[in-house]
């Protein structure tokens, strides 16, 4: 009979998940029932986001890891730092929010990533990966300091150890010599397994405390001998490190002075408990090598690990994607088709992504041009250093990036392409309000650090159609280009049957009225047409605008318009800091076009939250219904003066 407190095995049947509210309960289960946890955490999951959407493939090969780490570490005393943070629905189980989980993703409910603000136990806020490790070793920095003795563990995942501030974390952590555990969990995807079940037998051995305590008596007894004992501790030493060495794939690690455990079988949840048993008793860094397997427990996602990664509404039965009715496609789809249009017929053109060939819609660039596809893994900043060495080199470059993920190299658009003039196209994805995944990851800063680089053109396409012409205009260009464009389904539009350069920096009049100017930028311009529409309804005629380009603006036409009407509302899907409607403003002021009133419509100065596309845009105006309520605003005031203070814009 279990003596553990808490635990009846003749109580009713009922859900062991059901019965963890927190890690304190978790500790409570008998070892031999924690499979059995991991299962109904596993279904758990994937019923859940078969209704949200989210990441499923990550968050079902960690259930095992994270059950055995909360198993095994006293959180939140102990601090866990989720690298990325799509791994981590199995973390918010079994830490208080199993009543919530329903609401994943959903506006004003869980975050899809660990957030600070919603729990204690995320120590950390994550989104963009490779971060852990550096994370972890301030926080055991700090612990130091205040001479605390807490344990700080970094669980990062395989594809995140690709991008160089992993190691710049793991160099600095070997030299600061912290007490620090980072869980390497490797599920094949990047780092090629060296599996065994030697190697799990020789690392969880080595760490049990009777050897721990062994190898440090024989260190000392070796080092007592006189005039020889301190080279047979090196022999030894060397000795112990080359027969690991031989069974695993840890010299890197030990080599930036980490002590390297594993691989462990990561799916093995009394193999995973023994070691971090071991290991919590261990001192200076360690790295522990876990074993996973990516959509663990859901036949479709092992199958398919990429197609499950992140994705929306599914059959749980079947695996299948509830598709949306509509044939539009989307954004991501039109740009991939273009480019591999533009690529037949320029031998010159490369495409480079940041581990994202399926998100960015560079699939059949891949399989048709393969010697002119480049993945580089989860390095922004070698991608864009890389994309200005092929255009040095007389290529064309085109570097596909998400918007909030191109904000990580921004020295590197800076000083290696726009420095030197060089034609890279950066092609920014999901850019705009972007949803579900959250403050992390919308593309609300990239008109604002961006737009004011040098020798950069920065624009934007009203729909799907302008949106090809747009990419010949980029590759065409003999300058570094910027290209944005929203996450989702287009227009609807017909496609021209020719594709034709958009003139640099010319905006085009959609809609034209005397009341007032609308300025309206990419996904903003039909919500704009649709207010202009309304509008007219209620007596009042808007002038309508596309801007195109943010730099260079369309100056002879804006100021034009500006004394015409001398009522102006900007909108965009991005931070009103530094963004368009600041350089509208910024060109009133450079012209001395005084007697004009300007709204901006945008961001405030917030990070937003999550929420489908449409209820954010709802939220902050950006819908038709948002920008009708802003321009009967303006036009309740009294005109100002249609004049011009100097300057002559016929």
């Amino acid at each position: 009979m279990d003596n553990r407190q808490g635990y009846r095995p003749d109580a009713p049947v009922r859900r062991l998940l059901d019965t963890i509210n927190n890690p304190q309960e978790l500790k409570k289960l008998p070892p031999e029932l924690l499979p059995q946890l991991a299962q109904e955490i596993r279904e758990k999951i994937i019923s859940t986001v078969a209704k949200t959407g989210g990441h499923l493939a990550p968050s079902l090969g960690v259930v095992d890891l994270s059950i055995a780490l909360h198993y095994v570490f006293d959180c939140p005393r102990d601090k866990i730092v989720w690298d990325v943070g799509h791994q981590a629905y199995a973390h918010k189980l079994l830490t208080g929010r199993q009543d919530r989980f329903h609401t994943l993703r959903q506006h004003g409910g869980l975050s899809g990533f660990p957030k600070r603000g919603e729990s204690c136990y995320d120590a950390f806020d994550t989104g963009h990966s490779s971060t852990s490790i550096s994370a972890a070793l301030g926080i055991a920095s700090a612990r130091c300091l205040k001479k605390e003795r807490h344990k700080v563990i970094a669980v990062i995942g395989d594809g995140s150890m690709t991008a160089g501030i992993a190691f710049e974390g793991l160099n600095n952590a070997g030299d600061l010599n912290k007490d620090l555990i980072v869980v390497l969990n490797d599920n094949g995807m990047s780092i090629a397994p060296n599996v065994g079940a030697m190697s799990s037998f020789v690392s969880r051995k080595l760490t049990r405390p009777t050897m721990v305590f062994l190898k440090k008596q024989v260190e000392n007894l070796l080092r007592s001998l006189p005039a020889i004992g301190e080279d047979l501790v090196t022999w030894a030493k060397r000795s112990e490190e080359s027969f690991k060495a031989f069974f695993t794939p840890g010299m890197l690690f030990e080599a930036l002075k980490f002590t390297y455990l594993g691989p462990v079988n990561g799916h093995r949840l009394d193999h995973l408990v023994e070691t971090f048993n071991n290991v919590k008793n261990l001192k200076g860094p360690i790295l522990v090598h876990v074993l996973t397997t990516k959509g663990k427990g859901y036949e479709p996602a092992e199958t398919d690990p990429t197609g499950f990664h992140g994705l929306g509404k599914f059959d749980p039965d079947t695996g299948e994607a509830k598709k949306s009715v509509s044939e539009v496609p989307s954004y991501t789809q039109v740009f991939g088709e273009t480019l591999v249009r533009l690529a037949r017929q320029d031998p010159k053109i490369v495409a480079i992504t940041a581990a994202m060939p399926d998100g960015t819609g560079l699939v059949d660039f891949r399989q048709e041009f393969p010697t002119r596809f480049f993945d580089v893994g989860i390095c922004e900043q070698h991608a864009v250093t890389f994309a200005g060495g092929l255009a040095v080199e007389g290529m064309r470059p085109v570097a596909v990036i998400y918007s909030t993920f191109l904000q990580r190299a921004y020295d590197q658009v800076l000083h290696d392409v726009c420095l030197q003039k060089l034609p890279v196209v950066f092609a920014l994805d999901r850019a705009g309000i972007v949803g579900e995944d959250g403050e992390t990851h919308q593309g609300l800063f990239d008109l604002s650090y961006l737009r004011h680089l040098p020798n950069l053109v920065l624009m934007a396409p009203k729909d799907e159609n302008e949106l090809r012409d747009m990419l010949f205009t980029a590759v065409e260009h003999p300058g570094p280009v910027a290209l944005r464009y929203p996450r989702g389904r287009g227009q609807g539009v017909a496609f021209s049957s020719t594709l034709k350069q958009v003139p640099i920096g010319k905006a085009e009049v959609l809609r034209e009225g005397k009341d007032l100017l609308i300025l309206a930028l990419g996904a903003s311009v039909y919500p704009a047409l649709e207010a202009a529409g309304e509008l007219e309804k209620q007596g009042f005629s808007a002038t309508v605008v596309n801007p195109r380009f943010i730099k260079p603006l369309d100056e002879h036409l804006i100021l034009n318009l500006a004394a015409q009407h001398g009522r102006i509302l900007t909108v965009e899907e991005n931070v009103l800091a530094g963004g368009f409607g600041s350089a509208v403003l910024e060109l009133l002021a450079d012209r001395d076009l005084f007697g004009v009133t300007v709204k901006r419509l945008g961001i405030p100065d917030i990070f937003v939250e999550h929420g489908t596309q449409g209820v954010l845009r709802k939220k902050y105006d950006l819908d038709a219904a948002g920008i009708l309520k802003h321009a009967l605003t303006i036009l309740s005031q009294p005109a100002q003066p249609k004049k011009v203070v100097w300057g002559n814009f016929n």
